[in-house]
């Protein structure tokens, strides 16, 4: 009998340090993974501009962005994509596309242009408000500090930035910086602890 006693406290011991064992796990962080011809880059979206990182997780879980292209891309600048016109066979419509909103600024002061930032492209109004959909990614070295104040930037590219390097380098239209060759992406949510970003990524997210 006191075999018996002894054998159901261990099992309710177990029980008890598994279940401890689980809620201290961490818990499961957005990751966005955007895959091109080049690899794949991992970009964290930022919690402090929650409007931008709301939506594009939104598209992305979608599959908004998918089969669009970089459709423009500035060497030492920058490399630009999210538009739903890309897809089509029409060249020239490219950069005008999007949902039929935008997204209010949230722009910040502690958040700096710098390489391997992700931030908002837009139209030119007075409210600074972003695209529904299209954005840019830093290859700057120095940063794109002009861009300070006027574009919100929302998240940052992790791993992968060599991905984005290639894609600078494609031969362009002058007229348009428009890669030549579509440069296309498929973009989904994939989740990740803080723990597992650290060791995956090298990164322990700013903001």
């Amino acid at each position: 009998m006191k075999n018996i006693y002894w054998l159901i406290s261990c099992a309710l011991l177990l029980s008890l340090a598994c279940k401890k064992e689980k809620t201290n796990d961490d818990p499961k962080e957005d990751v966005i993974e955007i895959n091109t011809s080049y690899g794949n880059m991992y970009v964290w979206l930022y919690k402090a501009t929650p409007l931008h990182r709301d939506n594009f997780l939104k598209l992305a879980g979608e599959k908004y962005f998918d089969s669009t292209t970089f459709h423009r891309v500035i060497p030492g600048f920058m490399i630009q994509g999210g538009d739903p016109n890309s897809r089509d066979s029409d060249p020239s419509n490219d950069g005008q596309g999007g949902p039929a909103y935008t997204i209010p600024a949230e722009i910040k002061q502690e958040i700096r242009h710098k390489r391997g930032v992700i931030a908002a492209a837009r139209t030119n109004n007075p409210q600074k408000a972003s695209s529904g959909s299209q954005f840019y990614i830093s290859v700057s070295t120095s940063g794109t500090a002009s861009l300070d104040d006027n574009y919100t930037v929302f998240g940052y590219v992790m791993k992968g930035m060599e991905c984005a390097d290639s894609i600078v380098k494609q031969p362009r239209t002058s007229s348009t910086n428009r890669p030549i060759q579509n440069q296309y992406m498929q973009v989904r949510v994939i989740k990740k602890s803080l723990k597992e970003i650290k060791e995956e990524y090298g990164y322990e997210p700013e903001f």
